[in-house]
């Protein structure tokens, strides 16, 4: 007897973590001119975090909502806001130190029984990132060195793709690359001098922006099912007979059975007197 294997699909909701890493850079305007340093910090990301989200799935078609949130490890240092070398330079610091995203997921299950899922996702994302401007030698009044410090909130958005593989029921892994932009905000810069013609140049904004290229490796355990079951539960695709149950027996009567066969064969075979082997 033929039975139609046990449906599993990826509806439901789930719970997760996952851990990253990735490159990011943000960017300072510089108030004075085009700066000849480039005003862009460049900041290695490492980041931990989890995930918590809904599937629906129609066919193979997957419909989710997801929220994660990552603390970030991340610092970028660079000499920035000079538009000559008349005017003294700083050193921009910059670094998210928290990720936090709310995405709409589409995908299409395939593969075994629809186990692997291919999506793409997008939606908001926020971060704190935070810094200072520092600036180098002064040459003038107090050998204390002048800076600004920011520490903001902001709100951005996040596109991404990722492959999500069913382990178990219960269980799946994923992989996943990220972009996240955000602009602004405008942060103060602090005083800085320039020379010749000497001035003191007064406080002023840098406006900045960032963005972050992100891959991520994550682990999810779906609701509802036993987590501590590993291997699946689909039935096989021929039922067994019970142990122990009596043969079918034959009807009475006739039965009638032909058939046919095709053979070919071609070859000669030769005696070797000298060694008494035979050879093709």
């Amino acid at each position: 007897m033929k039975l139609p294997p046990a449906v599993w699909n990826w509806s439901g909701g789930y719970i997760g973590g996952h851990v990253g890493g990735g490159y990011g850079r943000t960017s300072f305007s510089n108030p004075y001119g085009q700066s000849i340093y480039g005003g862009v910090v460049d900041t290695p990301v490492f980041l931990a975090g989890g995930q918590v989200g809904y599937n629906w799935q129609n066919s193979s078609w997957v419909f989710g909502l997801e929220l994660d949130a990552s603390g970030v490890v991340s610092e970028g240092t660079n000499t920035c806001l000079a538009a000559s070398g008349f005017v003294v330079s700083a050193n921009c610091k910059a670094g998210p130190n928290l990720f936090a995203t709310g995405t709409a997921r589409v995908g299409y299950a395939f593969g075994a029984l629809g186990h692997t899922l291919a999506y793409l996702k997008g939606g908001v994302a926020w971060q704190n990132n935070r810094g200072d401007v520092i600036n180098n030698n002064e040459y003038y009044g107090s050998y204390t060195q002048e800076k600004t410090h920011f520490d903001y909130g902001r709100v951005g958005s996040i596109i991404g793709l990722g492959v999500e593989q069913a382990l178990t029921s219960a269980w799946s892994v994923n992989v996943e690359y990220d972009y996240l932009h955000f602009g602004g905000p405008s942060v103060a810069t602090p005083p800085t001098v320039q020379n010749p013609p000497f001035a003191i140049l007064p406080a002023n904004i840098t406006s900045l922006s960032s963005s972050y290229h992100i891959g991520k490796i994550g682990l999810n355990y779906h609701f509802g099912a036993d987590p501590w079951v590993v291997r699946w539960p689909d039935a096989p695709l021929y039922a067994k007979a019970p142990a122990g149950a009596a043969p079918i027996a034959y009807t009475a009567g006739w039965s009638f059975e032909g058939g046919s066969r095709l053979w070919l064969s071609r070859g000669r075979f030769q005696w070797d007197e000298r060694s008494g082997l035979r050879r093709p």
